[in-house]
């Protein structure tokens, strides 16, 4: 374990590191209201509006998340030609986040999540959304971005935030991953199951238990360590990725690489809402893995991160000074 100093540093560590988070973005769009009857033209509650709400979703949360480490973020995904596609450059601009490495496109529409929150409870969610991979061209152009601005800029650790919705192909994974080792740059990885046997040789891959249990097609049981392991071993075998980190909800999480194995218990928590916690982890872990810390480091802090934002209704960045505090009460 490390002493108060040590965590100390290493918080202030974050503020050197410049991610690259390649993957699918999105809007996720709030309406608030109260529900007190029942529509008369179909028997689905009538929600009275009374408070609007968009944010930054997907990839680009990640993005809010390695800002608010302290860390600089630079985003690189494809968005559509058009009024969400305004909106979102907005919320870009509002969150102080660079358009750089984001490419428009004529072929797709801007992903819409849109949740209709009654009485405190989501009543409904509309996807708006194209999710076909890209077309070669588009493939190319990001892939021309991404290419660039890892060669002009110091890239001290590159996220794939996959969400399934077609940015993230299995030629760009590959293309990417080998430019990042021939540069010695760490890979993360929070995969879908589209695309997820095609990532190989990353160096941190975090699946959930569920991504898991479809990307490898088989049944886990998580309270059974012995048959998370022989999946772990089957990851392996199959894709070669140097860190195995899978969180397993109330079951914590388990990190495995060449030499050493570590299973964290899942710290007791009021959860509020789940949404957006992966998000946090692979942001907390990625910047661990930019600065070389062990791999049982790496899951203790990624682990607290992640049950803090659940404590919170709806997707949200992580508080750098709350997980501060959890992380000097809790690691040392």
């Amino acid at each position: 374990m490390m002493n108060k100093n040590e965590i100390v540093n290493l918080f202030k560590s974050f503020n050197n590191i410049n991610v690259l988070i390649i993957g699918d973005v999105m809007i996720d769009s709030y309406y608030y209201g109260e529900v007190n009857r029942i529509s008369p033209e179909a028997p689905v509650p009538i929600v009275s509006v009374n408070k609007k709400d968009n944010r930054l979703g997907g990839a680009a949360n990640v993005a809010l998340n390695i800002k608010a480490l302290g860390a600089n973020p630079i985003l690189c995904s494809v968005i559509g030609k058009d009024s969400a596609s305004e909106k979102f450059k907005e919320l870009l601009k509002k969150e102080a986040l660079s358009a750089e490495g984001i490419t428009e496109s004529n072929e797709r529409i801007t992903t819409v999540k849109t949740r209709v929150i009654g009485n405190k409870h989501q009543v409904l969610r509309v996807d708006s959304e194209i999710d076909t991979p890209l077309s070669e061209t588009e493939n190319t152009k990001l892939s021309t971005a991404i290419k660039s601005l890892v060669d002009n800029n110091k890239i001290d650790v590159v996220i794939f935030q996959d969400y399934d919705k077609g940015v993230i192909t299995e030629s760009l994974i590959e293309e990417i991953i080998s430019i990042c080792n021939s540069k010695n740059i760490p890979t993360a990885v929070d995969p879908k199951k589209r695309n997820f046997s095609f990532y190989k040789k990353a160096t941190l891959f975090k699946p959930n238990l569920k991504e898991l249990k479809e990307g490898l097609n088989i049944e886990i049981d998580p309270s059974k360590s012995d048959e998370v392991e022989k999946a772990i071993e089957q990851l392996n075998a199959s894709q070669n990725n140097k860190i195995n980190f899978i969180t397993l909800s109330e079951y914590g999480v388990l990190i495995k690489d060449e030499s050493t194995q570590k299973q964290i218990p899942a710290h007791i928590r009021s959860i509020a809402d789940v949404s957006g916690a992966g998000d946090t982890v692979i942001s907390v872990a990625s910047l661990c893995l930019a600065l070389n810390q062990p791999i049982s480091m790496i899951a203790e802090i990624a682990n607290l991160a992640g049950g803090l934002v659940c404590e919170s209704v709806g997707v949200i960045p992580i508080d750098k000074d709350q997980l501060l505090s959890e992380a000097i009460n809790n690691l040392i």
